[in-house]
């Protein structure tokens, strides 16, 4: 096992590290006052940007989305993501971010203009690490090779693409707005304009064969991706499949399909570093793994959620979900509707349903380091999981076994402690 590196050397750390005296003095007294743990430095910090519209509402999908139906106010929303911005920045005071995330909903569905104005918000009111990774993700069902370009042009270093199938019968099944054909010119307009892109692809879709999964994946492969994301297809909660299912392959056969995606991506030299994503060498995303290091996000836009550490506590926020509802509660000066403290007894849970998705799992150390805990307050969780065959240590290294990666919402569910 290769253990995992923390992101910051100590040297970097030290050099970057915030200086807290500066905080604002309501936010120093509200959490720098003394609390239940002890974080010796602060972890990296990612910015997660949420679009909430798109084009049409996909059946299987539960994410903060919401069909444009008589357009939006592409201006307005801007505003209220800069205000949101502003009224955040007492939280993360001095800090640095590494990485941003720009998801939805479609945010593909924003002029060249609005995403040009978005990132000089951003940048006005943030430091930016010189190399950071900015992501966006695209539908390829609104690809315009010129808007593409300007994004390009105004920052956009990574694209997230939604290809989900090549398969046009299988697209339509999902509620998709584009078809194999323009899945794959979406692809060649990414790669004239990128040199770092991921697609998303399903699989266990209604009616699919192990030859349309092998098909899939040789044509996402032969496009030479840095990066791919295989999900399983689930039938989420208050989505259509979950009221409407539709016949999907079953357990065994489903387990089938994850084998040969799993084979064919390591022969084709692509590393399965988390549970869902498959990376050239060194071309896996930071951003991802800043989430599976349990690493600080702040969380702008509709419903976005935010993660954030200070030096003796764990905040956790969400914004409004419904875009006016967000937009009218940030004109009012405040977006966010739920801020809450992660207890003691919860950090174990949070940080292992996080860590415990890296194939190679994590450095020992990095526990305390992204908690403020020992290591010893989760040693009972972690000799039952041991016990159980679900879970390797050793002096470096913890790390799901085998087994564990089968059974893993088992192995992450010990960690939660019952009340």
């Amino acid at each position: 096992m290769i253990p995992i590196k923390p992101i910051f050397t100590a040297k970097a750390v030290e050099k970057n590290k915030p200086d807290l005296s500066q905080l604002p003095q309501n936010v120093a007294t509200q959490y720098l006052a003394p609390g239940n743990l002890n974080l010796s430095q602060l972890p990296p910090l990612s910015l997660y940007i949420h679009f909430p519209w798109c084009v049409k509402k996909c059946p299987y999908c539960d994410f903060n989305s919401h069909e444009v139906r008589n357009g939006f106010d592409e201006t307005a929303y801007l505003d209220a993501l800069r205000a949101d911005l502003e009224a955040a920045l007492p939280l993360i005071w001095g800090r640095k971010i590494y990485t941003i995330f720009i998801g939805g909903g479609t945010p593909s569905l924003m002029s060249a203009a609005g995403l040009d104005r978005l990132l000089s918000d951003v940048r006005t009111l943030l430091p930016l690490d010189g190399a950071a990774e900015i992501t966006m993700e695209a539908n390829p069902g609104t690809f315009e090779a010129e808007k593409f370009r300007s994004y390009r042009q105004s920052g956009i270093n990574r694209l997230s693409i939604g290809i989900q199938s090549f398969n046009s019968r299988h697209l339509a099944a999902l509620g998709r707005i584009h078809n194999g054909d323009e899945a794959r010119r979406a692809i060649e307009i990414a790669q004239a304009n990128f040199d770092n892109f991921n697609l998303d692809l399903m699989f266990a879709l209604p009616g699919q064969t192990m030859e349309e999964v092998q098909l899939d994946v040789e044509t996402a492969i032969s496009f030479a991706p840095p990066h791919l994301s295989l999900y399983h297809l689930t039938l989420e909660p208050n989505t259509y499949f979950a009221k409407f299912p539709p016949a999907i392959p079953d357990d065994d056969l489903s387990a089938e399909m994850q084998e040969l995606i799993h084979t064919r991506m390591a022969a084709a030299g692509y590393g399965n570093y988390e549970v869902s994503a498959y990376a050239q060498p060194k071309r896996a995303s930071r951003h991802n793994l800043n989430y599976w290091n349990f690493g600080d996000y702040l969380g702008i836009g509709a419903g976005a959620h935010s993660k954030i550490s200070f030096p003796h506590r764990v905040i956790r926020q969400a914004r409004y979900k419904q875009p006016k509802a967000y937009m009218d509660a940030t004109a009012s000066g405040n977006s966010v509707q739920e801020s809450f403290e992660i207890q003691p007894d919860e950090m174990g849970f949070e940080f292992m349903l996080n860590a415990l998705r890296l194939q190679d799992g994590f450095g020992v150390n990095l526990f305390q380091e992204r908690t403020g805990m020992l290591l010893n307050s989760i040693e009972t969780e972690l000799l039952a999981a041991e016990k159980k065959g679900l879970l390797y240590r050793d002096h470096q290294t913890i790390s799901a076994t085998p087994l564990g990666k089968l059974f893993l919402n088992d192995l992450q569910q010990i960690f939660l402690k019952s009340a």
